[in-house]
């Protein structure tokens, strides 16, 4: 869908404003309406803050700009798939979909380890789904591949 392909690829913008810091970019946009009231990106190493990754900024700025804790009828746009401590917020929250464009089979917590995001018995489930877009799910894994590759390339600097 033309749309979800226009919300991740803002979400994609918001990664690389992470990067630009020295931060893992991934990046996060709440859509309301059709309209973005909500941006975030990682900055956990930045802010030396275990709760700086980009969901969570996002949902303290669409709470704020809503009036509520509750985001019932928001959709979340995410690069990569969210952690668990992201995925728990989210259910949370109660945001009515979340919209992927990278999964992460090492501490994905929306299907690939875990899904905390529809797990039976909470209160709340939430939709889930991968961008259909080809090219934007490979803009997603590669940026996240060559940030670590080149924090390896840096470990290893010939003498």
């Amino acid at each position: 869908m033309d749309r979800d392909n226009y919300f991740l690829k803002e979400a994609i913008k918001q990664a690389k404003k992470a990067m630009a810091i020295g931060d893992v970019p991934i990046g996060c946009v709440i859509v309301f309406e059709d309209k973005i009231i909500a941006r975030g990106y990682n900055r956990r190493n930045k802010d030396k803050s275990t709760l700086s990754h980009a969901e969570i900024i996002a949902m303290k700025k669409a709470c704020k700009k809503i009036g509520d804790w509750r985001l019932e009828d928001c959709t979340m746009y995410i690069t990569l798939e969210p952690c668990p401590m992201c995925a728990g917020a989210i259910v949370q929250s109660r945001i009515k979909k979340v919209v992927l464009g990278a999964m992460n089979p090492k501490a994905g917590c929306a299907g690939s380890v875990l899904n905390i995001l529809q797990t039976d018995g909470f209160n709340h489930k939430t939709e889930v789904e991968l961008i259909s877009c080809e090219s934007l799910r490979s803009e997603c894994s590669s940026l996240l591949s060559s940030f670590f590759k080149s924090l390896r390339q840096a470990k290893i600097k010939p003498e």
